[in-house]
């Protein structure tokens, strides 16, 4: 495992993060608590030490899930959770609709403490505003309670995470620019680069680490479906994506084929290391739902980077993709 330092502060975060959200809820398919439990152990036995999680994750259980598989490690992990969407007083949820939000200084102080205790720390090395708009990132109030929460030392570092689809540049580019954020969360891959390439000038000038998640862009850019083509359970979250961009990707996902012709790894490996090839991003959270799957792309931050042509190649790759007509319903 390599690591890099997040942005202006002191942390070494791990090339591959972990993203609790798949062990947690069914929204990646289904792993039992116990199989999850075996899963964030051995990230942490393999050099993972960044693991991103969130209150509303399984409604607490995300956070519970890791206090208990590695508790006794806390101080050797780096522990980003986030926060902002309101499970207490609204319990249940339509689907994969998002829940009311919350951003009342009250709420927030409430739900940190509820996060401190199930996470069984007395601090939080990332707290993100969990998809937040633009109106929250503006509210005064909202960041002297988070300044609060760093000064009486609950809170290391804070964040937003951005979400939650693809977008989202106004709020981006205002927290970075505007409010005392050492990280930023955000959605690249080959496939969804933008508006990820214009926040790379502003993160570097601000010195924000960024945190790149789903980076195989719905496993469009892995083998899993390769020959066969995908059917998701109604409870995975990539049921609702846009079902016609998803069969456009996964169209067109031979033409990348280059890729590992040019270079000895994977296609996922490729996919991690296009990532990694933006030195304003400290850690790329896959979605990691197996052992063999966490070997392999750890085994990316071993590969070659990959070459400017290709690098460049990517880039019209994704303009010409973007560019394409979307099917009219039905089509």
């Amino acid at each position: 495992m390599k690591y890099r330092t997040m942005g202006s502060t002191n942390i070494k975060l791990s090339e591959i993060g972990f993203g609790v959200w798949t062990v947690a809820t069914n929204w990646w398919g289904t792993i039992e608590p116990e199989q999850g439990e075996k899963l964030l152990q051995k990230a942490h036995e393999m050099g993972v030490n960044l693991f991103d999680t969130a209150d509303t994750y399984g409604e607490g259980f995300g956070e519970e899930i890791l206090a208990k598989a590695l508790g006794k490690h806390r101080h050797e992990i780096v522990v980003a959770t986030k926060f902002g969407y309101d499970f207490y007083n609204v319990p249940l949820r339509d689907g994969h609709r998002e829940r009311p939000q919350n951003w009342d200084p009250k709420f927030v102080r409430f739900a940190c403490e509820q996060s401190l205790r199930r996470l069984k720390t007395d601090y939080i090395d990332i707290y993100q505003m969990h998809n937040p708009r633009l109106s929250a990132m503006k509210s005064d109030a909202l960041w002297s309670t988070l300044n609060d929460l760093v000064r009486e030392g609950k809170i290391r570092h804070l964040a937003a995470a951005l979400g939650p689809d693809i977008g989202w540049f106004d709020e981006g580019d205002y927290v970075m620019k505007q409010r005392p954020v050492t990280s930023m969360q955000i959605i690249y891959s080959i496939f969804e680069q933008q508006p990820a390439r214009k926040f790379f000038p502003t993160a570097a000038d601000k010195k924000v680490g960024l945190l790149s998640r789903v980076p195989h862009a719905s496993e469009v850019l892995t083998d899993e479906f390769r020959h066969t083509p995908p059917v998701f359970e109604a409870s995975d979250h990539r049921s609702h994506r846009r079902q016609q961009w998803l069969q456009q990707a996964f169209d067109r996902v031979k033409e990348l084929d280059f890729l590992t012709e040019h270079h000895t790894m994977s296609l996922a490996q490729a996919a991690i290391r296009f990532c990694l090839a933006q030195p304003t991003i400290s850690s790329v959270l896959p979605n990691l739902t197996s052992v063999e799957k966490l070997v392999e792309y750890i085994g990316a931050t071993d590969k070659e980077n990959l070459c400017k042509d290709c690098l460049k190649r990517l880039e019209r790759f994704y303009d010409e993709f973007e560019a394409m007509p979307v099917p009219a319903a039905g089509a």
